[in-house]
């Protein structure tokens, strides 16, 4: 490949992985519009979610389990896959899902984005990997900006929105039991595959929401209105599957620690698009936030990278 066409490999890289950052902002964009214009449940929609979903990932599990180079799961890593799939996509989305009822989509992205300063404590209490000089100051960057960001919010929601600070809490176990899904996820992709892990995974908990669904709601999935299951297909397409082989292939070209970086875009286009679609404010002191947020995740990033540990920073 002659130096032209890798630098053209390499950009082509770089806007996969931004474009699938951007997809994956807009979940929660579009949670907050199928909320404001109807009147679901937050497992309804989720259940919606998850059903137009499990079709793509059903035929990509089967797809990747059918390539010469499978390999078989072994009784324990069946259970391990449908655990880890199951915190990661259905309780962590469940949380996320329940707390967007709650608190702006800007808020929401930032308090998930803290996502890999808890994979680096979660690693270091449970793996003794031990926290450099530079990822505890990462550290402190981060929270002080959730923090700024967050008493910016609180200023203006708390008057009108008794329920934000239950919001804020449930976004915050939702990144905690999401960091849970990564560090678990580390530990089984070089053992599995990662397309053959993210498919059986995918599945896994899509199947879990829809227990969920069937054992809590009496509510019918063929009863919504039009635009429910327009908002839901979105979410499905647009927010899960497509950008889920996006950020795959901008991994495959451009490798995972620069896709962690292009990936923190993510809460910038959520902030945007949530001025523009939601009419929500920008406050300067939630720029400032943002701003911190994203130079502490960075930090991490780096570390992570001279570690071969880098993780895509988007849920």
């Amino acid at each position: 490949m002659t130096n032209k066409k890798k630098t053209d490999y390499f950009v082509g890289g770089v806007l996969i992985a931004l474009l699938g950052a951007v997809c994956f902002s807009t979940k929660a964009i579009l949670v907050k519009l199928a909320y404001r214009d109807t009147s679901i449940d937050a497992v309804s929609l989720l259940a919606l979610r998850m059903i137009f979903s499990l079709p793509f990932f059903l035929v990509s599990a089967v797809v990747s389990s059918s390539k010469q180079t499978n390999v078989r799961f072994t009784n324990r890593q069946w259970v391990l896959v449908a655990f880890i799939g199951c915190l990661g996509y259905y309780i962590s989305s469940l949380l996320d899902f329940l707390g967007l009822q709650y608190v702006t989509a800007a808020i929401e992205r930032l308090i998930l984005f803290v996502y890999p300063t808890l994979v680096l404590l979660m690693s270091s209490l449970f793996f003794k990997e031990k926290i450099k000089p530079i990822q505890w100051l990462a550290l402190i960057i981060t929270y002080g900006g959730l923090f700024v960001a967050f008493i910016s919010e609180v200023n203006l929601q708390t008057a009108g929105n008794r329920n934000f600070m239950l919001g804020s809490l449930l976004i915050f176990i939702c990144a905690f039991t999401y960091a849970a899904y990564i560090v678990g996820s580390g530990r089984l992709i070089p053992l599995v595959g990662a397309s053959k892990f993210n498919s059986y995974a995918m599945s896994f908990a899509s199947v879990g929401v829809l227990v969920h669904f069937f054992f809590t709601s009496e509510i019918s999935l063929f009863s919504f209105s039009p635009t429910v299951y327009t908002y839901g297909f979105l979410m499905a397409v647009l927010s899960t599957v497509i950008p889920s082989y996006l950020v795959v292939q901008g991994i495959k070209r451009i490798g995972s620690d620069n896709a962690a970086i292009v990936g923190s875009i993510g809460p910038v286009s959520t902030i945007i698009m949530a001025y523009f679609f939601l009419q929500e404010t920008i406050s300067w002191l939630q720029l400032v936030g943002t701003m911190l947020i994203l130079v502490g995740v960075l930090l991490i990033s780096q570390q992570k990278r001279l570690t071969n540990g880098a993780h895509p920073l988007e849920k």
